[in-house]
């Protein structure tokens, strides 16, 4: 079985893929959508959207978890 790679692999980032980007990553801070799911909706690799993300200095983590060491 062959494994399905994303229809924008190895392709530049457009400004409307990081707009995108910048809009699913600001959803995550409330909603706690997965990565995965972000890059499914972008066509992307999820190792892609991390590189991207750093790169840009947007931040993926959702805000509304509490650390582990607080109840």
């Amino acid at each position: 079985m062959t494994k399905k790679f994303p229809k924008n692999q190895n392709k530049k980032w457009t400004n409307e893929d990081i707009k995108k980007l910048k809009e699913l990553a600001k959803i995550n801070k409330t909603a706690d959508t997965p990565t995965r799911i972000i890059a499914i909706k972008l066509w992307r690799t999820e190792s892609s959207i991390y590189k991207k993300a750093q790169k840009l200095w947007i931040s993926l983590k959702p805000t509304n978890q509490s650390p582990y060491w607080t109840k």
